[in-house]
């Protein structure tokens, strides 16, 4: 179960900002907290996590139950855990060796949505190295093309700032769900006022020329009748 409120809304910000900023991408999965099983002997029973966020590259975007490595054959490229005071260790120690010695995962994010503690590890010769931040705090995910920083927006339309956001390579956190939808509206709305426009153009145009072929018909009518 996720530690508070902010945790969970910054997972599914983290999720669902990923999946619209690569709905046009059929080569990537993004998920979280859902199971990944990864037992040697392929049984469910044993060897399993459950990370906050993750993705796989390389691979189909389709709905799964869970992520069973024996199916799949790929473990996650990138997780991102949000820990807390109950989870720092595990977060820090058991888990973070295993991305780093068993999965493989080429970056380890972890991030504190209470204190806004960021960190990560980037894999380098099979053993995980700090990611140093750029000047504005923000971490390089680079097998995404993307970073990950903490910004002054929103977690949810519920919750304040600041949150953890995927930025662009121009330096925009991408957009969540509400926003890429308002934007969407707002886009929906301006094709609408044009068409708008140009049909009331098209009418009064139309008008014009029926005015034009009225003033010729009687025209027409007064050099017949002269």
């Amino acid at each position: 179960p996720m530690e508070t409120e902010r945790h969970r809304a910054q997972m599914n910000q983290l999720i669902d900002s990923l999946t619209i900023a690569t709905r046009d991408r059929d080569d990537l999965y993004v998920s979280g907290n859902m199971f990944v099983y990864f037992s040697p002997e392929q049984v469910k029973n044993q060897d399993f996590r459950g990370p906050d966020v993750f993705v796989v590259l390389g691979t189909t975007k389709k709905e799964r139950l869970s992520w069973v490595l024996w199916e799949e054959w790929r473990l996650p490229d990138v997780v991102i855990e949000l820990t807390s005071a109950s989870t720092r260790h595990e977060d820090h120690v058991t888990k973070k060796r295993i991305y780093e010695r068993v999965w493989k995962t080429a970056v380890y994010v972890i991030y504190d949505p209470l204190t806004q503690e960021l960190e990560g590890y980037r894999l380098d010769g099979g053993r995980y190295v700090r990611i140093e931040p750029d000047p504005t705090g923000a971490i390089d995910v680079h097998v995404l093309g993307l970073r990950l920083g903490v910004r002054d927006v929103p977690v949810s339309p519920a919750i304040g700032p600041p949150a953890l956001c995927w930025i662009d390579t121009l330096g925009a956190p991408l957009p969540d769900v509400v926003t890429f939808h308002a934007r969407a509206e707002a886009e929906r709305a301006r094709a609408d006022g044009e068409k708008a426009r140009a049909d009331g153009e098209k009418a009064r145009a139309d008008g014009e020329k029926a005015r034009a072929d009225g003033e010729k018909a009687r025209a027409d009518g007064e050099k017949a009748r002269a």
